[in-house]
């Protein structure tokens, strides 16, 4: 089974593919850590990074390019990444997970030690660089959430039930297609 978890910064795609992953022994593969590996080989935090590859198409490129290899080669796979849903044309999920930028903020200035205000800042100029290279460079309008099969609130749902809700999902696609 190849499943996709995509959603904007803070939304809960990593703790959901965690847990799926480990629930049903799938590899992951998160797009996110390869951008935030390169930001740091690049000696850039993520913002650096984000407006560097604003003016440098080939980091997310490469970024997207991998993931759909990896993704579309593999066959017990989840693969969590904004554009994921997108890239892996073979998969048989795709989610999204939704939650508002405060609920965000407050995530990510927990995680990464920054004040609310500053996190949710730099999530809405994160969030800004991103919608632009993904118009820019794939014509992806990042807000048209019909590629996916499930849009899930991850401020309604904490991640147990968001693996509730998915594990119901993965049972209808093993009755349905036989996977997994």
């Amino acid at each position: 089974m190849r499943i996709t978890i995509s959603g904007p910064p803070g939304s809960g795609t990593t703790s959901l593919a965690r847990y799926l992953a480990g629930k049903y022994g799938l590899d992951l593969t998160s797009a996110g850590e390869v951008f935030r590996q390169l930001a740091r080989e690049h000696g850039m935090d993520l913002a650096e990074f984000g407006r560097f590859a604003e003016n440098d198409p080939s980091v997310d490129r490469m970024i997207d390019a991998r993931q759909k290899e990896i993704g579309e080669g593999a066959g017990n796979i989840i693969i969590e990444g904004r554009l994921s849903g997108r890239m892996i044309e073979n998969a048989d999920l795709r989610i999204w997970l939704s939650a508002s930028l405060s609920c965000r903020a407050k995530r990510i200035a927990g995680r990464d030690e920054m004040d609310e205000e500053g996190a949710r800042v730099y999530t809405e100029n994160r969030q800004n660089s991103e919608a632009t290279r993904y118009r820019n460079y794939y014509g992806i309008d990042i807000n048209d959430l019909s590629p996916y099969d499930i849009v899930l609130s991850s401020e309604t749902f904490g991640v147990d039930a968001l693996g509730t809700i998915v594990d119901t999902a993965i049972a209808c696609l093993t009755r349905q297609k036989g996977v997994l």
